[in-house]
């Protein structure tokens, strides 16, 4: 499904100019973005796009592409073939802006700004820019849901859109200690809707718990249509110390799939302020998450190393492994690049570096050389291992 709108073409719709090689199949896009081949040695970190080779090339479940254009198309699910699914999926972030005083941000700005096609943006813009990408993923993939962003009070978020909603939670938002409240305020959150639950029951919604920096490109509703037994899904990867990536958790909307879940999550919590405080800025909530499963007597961590999902019950709930290559998948410089990308990809994690790309392939979804997300996934895959961070 495409995005519609007046809006959305004349922000995006710019023009692109193709330059081709035999001996190196790569393109140039000039106008909205500054894309080059694979480059030499640098010591900084590129403010553009390096496209390279394409992994996965000749894999019969990998996308395959010619240039930017997809030759075979990638499996986007629908739900419409399922009459019975009538229940409401909400996509859940943290999401929060460190505000700065007017004439800090007004001297500090020349000095920071940063430019993505014809937009540029200070740290505040940017991160704004990044939070508005996402939302936009999610309606244009799964355009019937809701998004809901859990923040701090003290942070006047400027979103104002249709379906998205606010949630102001007290905690501790600073950015030594985000991902800990992360969680705080996932527990909280799920402890409202425990709350809320009785005053409504006419039709079940599912959450699903995301980082910002993650593009939705197909529905999600089928992870609660295929596993109708799991009350919490996390996604894995053969990865020995950080098997578990914490940018997306789903939770079944069900009572006691609010309950379980937020009694799992509190188990975690624990962990993390017990075991995990020095790793408190980041990967101090993977670390828990891979200790409380690892540390079942009946899980096997070999299980990891097969990219299939799988259900274990764990301190009281029944958890559902799903593989990041298809539900958290990480452009290249991330785990499971270098055997492509899988045909049925769901959720595409712009994590650490590779902010400046989400933005990057939004605008280029959007503009006339771009015939569908496929296409677009195709510019993800052949970006290149490039620091291009911002």
């Amino acid at each position: 499904m495409r995005a519609s709108g007046g809006w959305r073409r004349s922000l995006f719709c710019l023009p692109l100019i193709f330059f081709i090689t035999y001996l190196f199949p790569v393109l140039e896009l000039h106008q909205y973005s500054n894309i080059e081949g694979l480059p030499r040695k640098h010591n900084k970190k590129f403010d553009h796009l390096v496209l390279g080779p394409a992994a996965g090339q000749g894999l019969h479940d990998r996308l395959q592409c010619q240039g930017l254009k997809a030759l075979n198309k990638t499996h986007f699910s629908t739900l419409s073939n399922i009459s019975n699914f009538q229940d409401t999926i909400s996509f859940v972030t943290v999401f929060t802006v460190y505000n700065t005083t007017l004439p800090a941000r007004v001297n500090d700005r020349s000095s920071n700004l940063v430019t993505v096609g014809n937009i540029s943006y200070d740290k505040v813009e940017r991160s704004m820019a990044i939070l508005d990408v996402f939302i936009n993923f999610i309606q244009v993939s799964m355009p019937q849901s809701n998004i809901i962003i859990l923040t701090d009070p003290a942070s006047k978020l400027p979103v104002h859109r249709n379906r998205v909603s606010v949630l102001p939670i007290e905690g501790e938002y600073s950015r030594g200690k985000l991902m800990l409240q992360r969680i705080r305020s996932y527990i909280d959150f799920l402890q409202r809707r425990l709350e809320e639950y009785s005053q409504r029951q006419d039709h079940v919604n599912h959450y699903i718990f995301t980082d910002s920096d993650v593009a939705v490109v197909g529905n999600l509703g089928q992870i609660f249509h295929n596993h109708p037994d799991f009350h919490l899904a996390l996604t894995f990867r053969n990865n020995k110390d950080q098997p578990l990536n914490s940018g997306f958790i789903a939770v079944k909307g069900t009572p006691d799939g609010i309950l379980r879940a937020k009694a799992f999550l509190q188990v975690v919590l624990e962990t993390y302020s017990t075991k995990y405080m020095e790793a408190s800025r980041m990967l101090g909530d993977q670390l828990a998450l891979a200790w409380v499963v690892k540390s079942h007597p009946s899980f096997d961590v070999r299980r990891f190393s097969r990219p299939q999902a799988f259900m274990e019950e764990i301190h009281g709930a029944s958890l559902l492994f799903l593989p990041c290559a298809v539900y958290n998948w990480t452009p290249p410089e991330g785990a499971g690049q270098f055997h492509g990308m899988p045909l049925d990809v769901k959720v595409v994690h712009f994590k650490g570096s590779r902010k400046r790309l989400m933005l990057e392939s939004w605008n280029f979804f959007n503009s006339t050389a771009c015939s569908g997300i496929a296409d677009m996934l195709c510019l993800i895959l052949k970006s290149g291992r490039t620091k291009y961070d911002f």
